[in-house]
């Protein structure tokens, strides 16, 4: 690919991520080759105007194969902002599949990734492609945090961590107006689709063909009193990707930590009887929100009253968001590792487009021997390398507690 013109196009740099992806790389200096994309000459303009860059701005629509074709032809690697991807990403990672382009994005849509895999994986794996989905929120804090866990309990203990329960001990920032969109386009295609709605439930529907089971994993789907944690719990909103991206690296790693390994996710809320309300209080209004959901009118009466894509908090409002996720990890011997994983903006907006910019600019010093192509994770493709660029460069923090 030395020939490419350019190291990096940020594809979808008009939307509200893109737009904050796109003033990190200004900031940040970056010295390699990029350009960004979108499919609104104008928008485009105004994004490079206002982030201070001048930078080769490309007009080209999602829904254009030939356009997607022309675009990963161009450039090393593509950053993809440009979702539900579901109903717009399809054709770009086709194309990077096809010609040898390395791609990153933002999904957490679990039943699109399954589609690309089972599709594509064959053509990147021949043309070399490195595909990574979900590097944002969802899923690099999850799998990358997993990832640290069992590098450090193969440090302090000489074995791995054959559970691990992640828990969110405190955030701030809403959901984006993009994440919301595609969760409700999930609920929709999985409301009349019996085979997706089971490919939703196996926490194995990421992993490679040959590997789609495992022992039953736990999963938090009502308030209870959490042995890891000693707090009460409440589902967590984005395990239902996490836990199944974890569970693909752990498949792609050849199952290091042992055929029985379990991993899930849930919320903190604190202890007591006002831990049992919260908790309660969280998972009904998670409940309710999945109910209206489901049905087609109130579902419209939602996409009226959530954000929609492409709107998203002030850059105060992301300064003052934060992250901190705890890992609880247990080994066959019976030794414990507690980590945790913090970020300094707010998950949905500003670390989200930090983290990405990042991944993508990983596969810059990524070798191909070390990598070749295929759909990969965060963790499989990159490991420490990212877990570097991160706290070097995106305001994020992995540490033993």
């Amino acid at each position: 690919m030395s020939d490419r013109e350019f190291d990096l196009i940020v594809f979808g740099a008009t939307s509200f991520v893109g737009q904050i992806l796109t003033k990190h790389l200004a900031e940040r200096g970056c010295a390699v080759s990029w350009a960004i994309a979108g499919r609104n000459a104008d928008k485009l303009a105004s994004v490079a105007d206002e982030a201070g860059v001048d930078v080769p701005q490309i007009v080209a629509d999602a829904a254009d194969a030939d356009a997607m074709r022309s675009l990963a032809e161009r450039t090393k690697v593509v950053a993809s902002t440009v979702g539900p991807y579901a109903l717009y990403g399809s054709p770009l990672v086709e194309a990077v599949a096809a010609v040898g382009t390395d791609y990153c994005d933002l999904t957490g849509e679990p039943q699109w990734m399954r589609r690309m895999i089972d599709e594509h994986h064959d053509a990147a794996v021949a043309s070399g492609a490195r595909v990574v989905h979900a590097c944002g929120f969802d899923s690099i804090p999850s799998d990358l945090g997993v990832w640290f866990t069992q590098q450090r309990s193969q440090e302090q203990f000489g074995e791995p961590c054959t559970s691990i329960a992640l828990r969110v001990k405190a955030m701030k920032g809403g959901a984006s107006g993009g994440t919301i969109a595609s969760g409700l386009n999930l609920i929709e295609e999985a409301r009349g689709d019996a085979e997706l709605r089971k490919l939703l439930a196996d926490p194995y529907a990421l992993a490679p063909a040959d590997l789609r089971n495992g022992p039953r994993q736990p999963n938090v789907g009502r308030p209870q009193r959490d042995e890891a944690s000693g707090q009460w719990v409440a589902p967590f909103i984005m395990a239902a990707t996490n836990t199944r991206v974890v569970q693909r690296s752990h498949a792609l790693l050849g199952r290091p930590w042992g055929p029985d390994f379990l991993y899930d996710e849930a919320m903190m809320v604190g202890g007591g009887v006002g831990g049992a309300v919260k908790a309660s209080m969280v998972a009904g209004g998670m409940g309710a929100f999945a109910g209206m959901a489901a049905f087609g009118p109130t579902r419209s009466l939602l996409r009226k009253l959530v954000p929609e894509p492409g709107e998203g908090p002030s850059p105060e409002a992301q300064e003052a968001g934060f992250f901190d996720l705890r890992l609880y990890g247990r080994t066959a011997g019976g030794d414990e590792i507690v980590t945790k994983v913090t970020g300094d903006r707010d998950p949905g907006y500003g670390s989200t487009a930090k983290m990405l910019a990042e991944s993508a600019l990983a596969f810059l010093d990524l070798s191909h021997t070390d990598v070749g192509g295929g759909f990969w994770t965060p963790a499989t493709a990159f490991g420490d390398l990212l877990i570097e660029r991160l706290e070097a460069e995106a305001g994020l923090t992995f540490d033993v507690v």
